[in-house]
């Protein structure tokens, strides 16, 4: 529920906000209005940038919001958070608490040039949100 709730939010936010992403905001440095950027024509990201607006972070409002349920399960540490490549076979990652699988998530997606550090913190923010009010509503104990 989490996740599907933080969906619908990010997704809304993303189109009311309408942000460019960084490789289009590089590739049109000169103009922004701004005369202290320039264009870098050729510069791309590590990953192939979505086709959606910018901000905030739909990896990390979903990643915050499952984290913040998980969370409230398990207290702050989260036994066996693992995550496993399917196209680097071995690479696995794992975590013991939930702010460092949103943290890393976070930083991945600002070093791979597809969000501003902001848009990372603020989904963080909104997901936990999101996850918080779920387990306070869905996850009640049955009497």
């Amino acid at each position: 529920m989490a996740l599907a709730d933080s969906y619908i939010a990010v997704f809304e936010a993303k189109y009311t906000y309408n942000f460019w992403r960084p490789l289009t905001a590089i590739r049109n440095g000169d103009q922004d209005g701004n005369d202290a950027t320039t264009l870098e024509p050729g510069w791309l990201p590590f990953l192939e940038t979505p086709m959606h607006p910018e901000y905030p972070c739909a990896h990390c409002i979903n990643a915050a919001a499952v984290g913040a349920v998980l969370a409230r399960e398990f207290g702050g540490r989260v036994p066996g958070l693992k995550s496993t490549s399917m196209t680097l076979p071995g690479v696995t990652h794992t975590w013991t608490r939930v702010e460092d699988f949103t943290d890393e998530i976070s930083k991945a997606r600002v070093w791979a040039g597809l969000h501003y550090r902001n848009s990372t913190v603020v989904g963080v923010a909104m997901g936990k949100k999101i996850g918080e009010l779920a387990a306070d509503t869905a996850l009640r104990p049955s009497r």
